[in-house]
């Protein structure tokens, strides 16, 4: 601006001189209606200027009240900044009441009001003041109707922490209604399910949720395996019932041994020894496991266990059932059956010497 206005000014001072140092100068002529106007052509450059420079004052008063707001604009979303930053500063140092307040003054001139309110919700109920935190949940609402999901997130999330389990799960159905398969949405639902152990419904949340792969592994793993563990142990369970839920877990998780350990205590309980012992030696024949031998001694053998004859020391020849499983890899534990009862040894090495025999599934 400062350079424009000595550019113009070096031209006026420049015309003028000219006008009085040129011998020859130049002359103009306008006559209009009557009227005649004389002068050099210095002076007509000189007059050009001038009106050019009024036709910019012009437009420059005429943009002001425009430009003025704009800079006043841009002064409170600086000083909107300003405060939103000291809010969060003030929340990371645990000043609570603070930062909520400095949070919801700059909200108004914010670019995103709406984060200002979420993070002003969240920030009274670490107060303690559920009031106020729906207050705040509801003007988030208002600024951005089209944020309905994130806001019904965020409600939902602080009803669950703060125990309000019925109002969190009405509020993610209302998402669910549109979105039945909201990632988020069947997240928190089965974190809900998991703390109130509705077993049923965390079930039927499982399969979404692993297509949705927004849960850890681990904890996924961890609500399968409990789920699956909780269903089995309620009374009446039958083998279909046992079947359909091991078939409808995924096949890597198939093989962790607490599902399985479940699925062979809930086929003993409901009678299916034969079939909790063939479970037990498949699974033995691929991963060597101390608390299933230990089940398997437990167990009362099935009525039909092929007999082997066994001569006593009387000469006489007598059936009993007899059947053993190989030695451990590491010689801990040993489960032998014999007649009618069963035995579990500990630390076979120590009691047969180094050289184990080749001992297979039945001893005859």
């Amino acid at each position: 601006m400062k350079l424009g206005l000595l550019v113009v000014l070096a031209l006026m001072v420049g015309s003028v001189a000219t006008h009085f140092m040129m011998e020859n100068n130049g002359y103009v002529l306008i006559n209009f209606r009557g009227y005649s106007i004389e002068m050099s052509v210095p002076i007509l450059l000189l007059l050009f200027f001038l009106g050019y420079i009024a036709v910019r004052l012009i437009v420059r008063i005429w943009q002001a009240p425009r430009q003025l707001g704009e800079l006043a604009a841009r002064a409170r979303f600086q000083r909107s900044a300003r405060q939103i930053t000291q809010g969060f500063i003030a929340l990371s140092e645990g000043k609570l009441a603070r930062g909520e307040r400095l949070l919801t003054k700059g909200a108004s001139n914010s670019e995103s009001p709406l984060l200002n309110y979420l993070a002003a919700a969240r920030t009274a109920q670490m107060q303690g003041d559920r009031e106020r935190r729906n207050n705040w949940l509801k003007i988030a609402y208002e600024q951005n109707t089209g944020a309905r999901n994130a806001v019904l997130l965020t409600q939902a999330e602080l009803q669950l922490a703060d125990g309000e389990y019925e109002q969190s799960r009405a509020s993610l159905n209302q998402i669910r209604e549109k979105y039945p398969d909201h990632p988020q949405a069947l997240k928190l639902l089965a974190e809900l399910s998991y703390r109130e152990q509705s077993w049923g419904a965390l079930s039927e949340l499982l399969p979404g949720l692993r297509r949705a792969k927004n849960v850890t592994p681990q904890q996924l793993e961890t609500w399968t395996i409990e789920t699956f563990e909780n269903e089995l142990s309620v009374e009446g369970v039958d083998k279909e019932k046992i079947e359909q839920c091991w078939q409808g877990l995924p096949r890597s998780l198939r093989k962790s041994m607490p599902l399985i350990r479940a699925r062979i205590q809930a086929l003993v309980t409901c009678g299916e020894i034969s079939l909790a012992e063939t479970t037990i030696r498949k699974t033995l024949k691929t991963q060597w496991n101390d608390s299933l031998v230990m089940l398997y001694g437990e167990m009362a053998p099935p009525p039909t266990t092929p007999h082997n004859f066994v001569r006593s020391n009387s000469g006489s020849t007598s059936a009993r059932k007899t059947r053993a499983f190989c030695w451990p890899p590491e010689g801990r534990v040993f489960a032998i059956s014999c007649g009618e009862k069963r035995a579990v040894i500990s630390n076979p090495v120590s009691r047969f010497g180094p050289h184990r025999p080749p001992i297979t599934s039945s001893v005859n």
